[in-house]
């Protein structure tokens, strides 16, 4: 009995420590994304994921050569989103958005997000991993 009761409390002595430790991201900016490739989007908002780990927004943007693309941007965590005031409420289906930030190193229409821009200027912060994206200049 005194056994079982040390390892139950070693057991949660530990899940408490380590509940304690900050959680680094899965992955870095580095690994997916180029910061020599930025990128400046224009679109009209086709969809919001506000999904664990990564919040998504799709955009379509019209190229120079007339085509339609969809991008998909990839934002912080939902409740990162949430508290910078992105919602599904506020980017609702047809809108129209500005979002910089950085392109997927396979050179496909995805990208990581550092900001929206709404066209009345207003601009959020989209809490993810790329540099300047939690609202703080890297530079």
């Amino acid at each position: 009995m005194r056994i079982t009761v040390r390892v139950l409390g070693v057991v949660v002595a530990l899940g408490l420590l380590l509940a304690a430790v900050p959680v680094s991201a899965h992955h870095s900016f580095a690994a997916a994304y180029d910061e020599n490739k930025p990128i400046n989007l224009q679109g009209t908002v086709t969809k919001v994921e506000l999904v664990n780990p990564h919040a998504w927004i799709w955009i379509d943007v019209k190229g120079a050569d007339g085509k339609m693309t969809t991008w998909g941007i990839e934002g912080g965590p939902p409740t990162n989103l949430l508290r910078n005031g992105i919602t599904k409420a506020s980017l609702p289906i047809g809108s129209p958005v500005k979002i910089f930030g950085y392109q997927v190193k396979s050179g496909e229409p995805k990208g990581v997000g550092v900001f929206v821009e709404y066209l009345d200027g207003r601009k959020v912060f989209m809490g993810g991993s790329a540099p300047g994206a939690d609202g703080n200049p890297t530079k």
